[in-house]
């Protein structure tokens, strides 16, 4: 099986799990591919036994790779949806970092995961993104989230002032410190920290959350994600800061904001004990109680 590896950072201590990681998919003849800047970083502190090639771009991974490991935290998960765009290549996080919704397999189940994986005994979960279309082409043909669209204020002695369509038609002004619009992945993240609600990645749905509302009765909603959400932005603020999961541009004021979903889905792996409720579960703590 030819198996791209992808990371960003790594600290010393998990040396032992990339090493594991590596003579299994040796043992396994597994064909290799390194991101070429994660190669550098972990070249003197581990040891590859096997033949690998290296990428940089989607163009390199796309035709050459049939999975993908993401080797971090739910920050690597995402910035690997550049790379991997509309390629459907299939994608296991493995969680190196801390929380990790999306890089659910912890260090100590490495190789059992390596092992369901290349038995196929997974799952693809298709989760859905977002994307944004201005008349400044902000981030121009990496224009989509897997997580979140986030719009917020730069002026700390200002609200921002956001007014949302949906399909047209006026849902409401917020004032607030800014406003998200999540994917059903994305309402786990950002989303979930300012009382939204949380989302199975099965539904058809985005969620419009407001940053620290002013109006005390504005609420998160949840819509259909065949939806088209526009967004016009106002207010005293100048600028205003779009972010598309971790990237980031600025706007002027006035400027529009068109949100919809994207045209394509990534392909998460999902091992058979493993799955959504099992992982919120463990993350968020549930059931972490005495009368249980």
């Amino acid at each position: 099986m030819r198996i791209a590896i992808f990371g960003k950072n790594f600290a010393d201590e998990n040396a032992v799990y990339m090493q594991q990681l590596l003579d299994k998919l040796k043992i396994s003849n597994c064909s290799l591919m390194i991101f070429e800047p994660f190669l550098k970083i972990i070249t003197n502190r581990v040891t590859i036994h096997c033949d690998y090639r290296v990428f940089n771009t989607h163009e390199e991974l796309r035709n050459n790779a049939e999975m993908l490991f993401s080797i971090g935290g739910d920050g690597t998960f995402l910035d690997i949806i550049t790379l991997v765009r509309d390629s459907g290549i299939p994608i296991l996080g493995i969680n190196l970092g801390r929380l990790g919704f999306l890089s659910s397999i912890s260090r100590d189940e490495i190789l059992l995961a390596v092992d369901k994986v290349l038995e196929k005994k997974f799952t693809l979960e298709q989760r859905t993104l977002i994307s944004l279309s201005t008349s400044q082409n902000l981030f121009g043909s990496l224009n989509y989230a897997l997580n979140e669209l986030t719009v917020t204020k730069t002026d700390n002695n200002s609200l921002a002032m956001v007014e949302v369509y949906v399909d047209d038609k006026f849902l409401n002004t917020y004032w607030a410190d800014g406003l998200i619009v999540a994917t059903p992945t994305g309402s786990t993240a950002y989303s979930l920290s300012c009382y939204g609600p949380i989302i199975s990645p099965g539904c058809q749905n985005f969620v419009i959350t407001p940053i620290a509302s002013h109006n005390l009765t504005v609420r998160p909603i949840v819509i259909p994600d065949n939806c088209i959400i526009k967004l016009k932005v106002g207010g005293r603020n100048r600028h205003y800061q779009v972010g598309l999961d971790s990237r980031y541009e600025m706007i002027n004021n006035h400027e529009e904001l068109i949100v919809k979903r994207a045209g394509f889905t990534i392909n998460v792996i999902q091992l058979y004990n493993k799955d959504f409720y099992s992982t919120i579960r463990e993350k968020l703590l549930w059931g972490k109680d005495q009368r249980n």
